[in-house]
């Protein structure tokens, strides 16, 4: 029951980091997105884009070794698909701490970010250990 549970809340905190990967490498300038990380002016998007990009991969990058432990874990291979999801998982987490660490203003954003990695990394540990 907990390896489902983790399973999707994994899938769905990837699913948010593909998400997070498209607002930051390929809609960076957008109005709308500039709103959304508090960017003000299209200058100041244009001075930041090759970070957001950068960094976009990065939360890409994290989605893809959820999704092929996903996979592994759902093909049989349940302890190497529980290591890679927890590898994920617990990076992403791991970015959102530093994030409200870094700049107590971000707390919600932090959380948006943090909340379904913690509650997966939760899951898949109690799974493996029961």
């Amino acid at each position: 029951m907990f390896l489902i549970l983790g399973i999707v809340l994994a899938a769905v905190a990837a699913l948010l980091h593909v998400y997070i990967f498209v607002l930051e490498s390929v809609r960076w300038t957008h109005p709308s997105t500039r709103r959304v990380f508090g960017v003000p002016s299209e200058a100041d998007a244009q001075t930041m884009k090759a970070l957001a990009f950068n960094q976009g991969f990065y939360n890409l990058f994290l989605a893809v070794i959820t999704v092929i432990g996903i996979v592994i874990a759902l093909s049989g291979g349940t302890a190497v698909g529980i290591a890679l999801m927890l590898a994920g998982t617990g990076t992403m987490l791991a970015a959102a701490l530093v994030l409200i660490l870094s700049d107590a203003s971000k707390a919600r954003a932090a959380a948006v970010q943090g909340t379904l990695p913690l509650l997966a990394v939760i899951s898949l540990i109690v799974s493996a250990t029961t």
